[in-house]
């Protein structure tokens, strides 16, 4: 499934909800399905700067993709984490470098969040794209 599909499919997946704490309690099971870090993982390397709770995202290559975990100390942030690794975890660094993100903004999460949480989110999307370039310029050499 390319990014586009699994955003198109959270699109869908979302409009099935009326009220925000419905939405609020789907974003929060996305969190609950992340593995989560080991305290070795929770360096100040790995911590996603800019946002209110900690959040913490590690990365690996596997054949020529990037698998992606991640952990917070707050629910709601585990679970905003936890959506974008949904769209972006198990892709090339290219198509994440290149993809955008619209999935959010469909669902609205932006508009719901305080603005310390919207910059949290941007700085985890901020992140992800970095990683992707970084292992992308390792792939090219």
């Amino acid at each position: 499934m390319t990014i586009k599909e699994k955003q198109d499919q959270i699109i869908e997946e979302f409009a099935m909800f009326d009220e925000w704490m419905d939405k609020y309690e789907n974003i929060i099971d996305y969190g609950k399905e992340l593995e989560g870090l080991n305290d070795s993982d929770k360096t100040d390397e790995n911590i996603v700067r800019g946002c209110q709770s900690n959040v913490w995202l590690t990365a690996t290559e596997k054949d020529g993709k990037l698998i992606f975990n991640a952990d917070s100390d707050a629910i709601i942030t585990k679970g905003i984490i936890g959506l974008l690794l949904e769209i972006f975890s198990g892709h090339t660094p290219q198509e994440i470098a290149t993809t955008e993100l619209y999935a959010i903004d469909e669902i609205g999460l932006k508009e719901h969040l305080s603005p310390n949480r919207a910059n949290g989110l941007t700085s985890m999307v901020n992140k992800i794209k970095m990683t992707a370039l970084a292992y992308r310029a390792k792939q090219n050499g």
